[in-house]
């Protein structure tokens, strides 16, 4: 009887043990890597990289591109194999747009072309859903620039775009300020954010033409509004428009290159008095929140949920963590924000609850020279 009980017990010892086994198993803590565009005001301060590991309480940042000047924004294909920035400067050529080689394994950055593009102060680059185009916001030039991508990396001219006209406000609209351009999910429109004539223009894209851009109409927006940039559903039928000199995220209905505004939303406190800046928008990978920053007196990001009759409701205005959040950026899996903030120059790193999209600021952070940008990278 014992006897036969012996095989029982030691199996049972065995699978008593397995659990043990497994709960010492370690899996490798999620890196999030991110390209930082940069003011710069010396040699060494260029291109730089960030990767941050919330799980190990790790954040660095790092200099790829020295003696770069002001490359305020800056992104890559989707393989990450090719990297693209411009140079916000002006010139007889207005600014530059390069394009670089990327070692993945390494990091490392090689420049492949550099172009003038044509008009002052370059502030954003879009690059086409076949990779085969860019296309430059030349702020102060108020205008547009698009330039072919070869296989290669290597750049061509391809057209140049002047706005005209001037919005009400005298300081900030007295003439064309182009601060954005975004491709529809098709690829068959391109959406102009022109802060100065106060409207956003819809282009359609047909990248087969000697010119690939042609106008096929202006959305005046609510005056003194000044349209800075802008992000898309991920169904593609919503467009969400960060009005800078309000202050206001602008919902607009979408279908093939047609804007309906369909919602306003405040990005101020009630009874807030001071400056403001409405600057970037991100959208959660699902489209289920919205988030927008604000910088002047406010230095906030809003973030907004959508309700089940498809209008967004406000979670709350979040201390952004420092001064001037030109820029911030969801990682891909949408578990953390990370902002970064022009004049505190601290990149700040924020929890976000999946379910209910609320933000919870962590300990993570660091210091850059003025990051302006970020760009999530393989």
């Amino acid at each position: 009887m014992k006897k036969s009980l012996l095989p029982i017990l030691l199996s049972g010892l065995i699978a008593c043990s397995v659990p043990q086994q497994k709960d010492t198993e370690k899996t490798t803590p999620m890196t999030y890597q991110f390209l930082v565009g940069t003011y710069t005001n010396s040699s060494d301060q260029g291109i730089d990289f960030l990767t941050v590991s919330p799980e190990s309480d790790s954040i660095n940042l790092k200099n790829l591109v020295s003696n770069f000047s002001n490359p305020s924004f800056v992104l890559a294909n989707q393989s990450g194999s090719l990297v693209f920035s411009l140079q916000e400067e002006a010139g007889k050529g207005g600014g530059k747009i390069a394009s670089f080689k990327r070692d993945i394994s390494t990091n490392h950055l090689t420049l492949i072309d550099s172009l003038e593009t044509g008009g002052d102060h370059p502030c954003h680059i879009s690059l086409s859903p076949n990779e085969d185009f860019l296309i430059l916001s030349n702020y102060t030039g108020g205008s547009l620039s698009a330039f072919k991508v070869g296989s290669d990396g290597n750049l061509a001219f391809s057209q140049l775009i002047q706005h005209e006209g001037k919005g009400t406000n005298p300081d900030r609209q007295e003439g064309p300020h182009v601060h954005s351009s975004t491709f529809d999910r098709e690829g068959k429109h391109v959406l102009v954010a022109d802060l100065g004539t106060n409207g956003v223009y819809v282009y359609d894209f047909t990248p087969e033409n000697e010119a690939p851009l042609s106008l096929k109409e202006k959305v005046e927006m609510t005056p003194g509004d000044g349209p800075r940039h802008l992000a898309f559903s991920p169904d593609g039928k919503e467009v969400y428009v960060v009005q800078e000199m309000t202050a206001v995220l602008e919902v607009f209905d979408y279908q093939d290159g047609k804007m309906t505004s369909k919602q306003r939303l405040s990005l101020l406190e009630k009874g807030f008095e001071g400056a403001v800046g409405a600057a970037e928008v991100r959208v959660s990978p699902y489209g289920k929140n919205i988030y927008v920053s604000n910088r002047g007196d406010a230095n906030t990001i809003s973030a907004f949920r959508k309700g089940e009759n498809g209008s967004f409701e406000l979670i709350a205005h979040y201390p952004s963590g420092g001064i001037m959040p030109r820029n911030f950026n969801l990682t891909p899996d949408g578990k953390y924000l990370i902002s970064a903030h022009q004049k505190s120059g601290d990149i700040v790193v924020f929890d976000r609850n999946l379910e209910t999209g609320e933000l919870k600021e962590t300990s993570l952070r660091t210091m850059g020279n003025q990051p302006v940008y970020l760009f999530p990278i393989n």
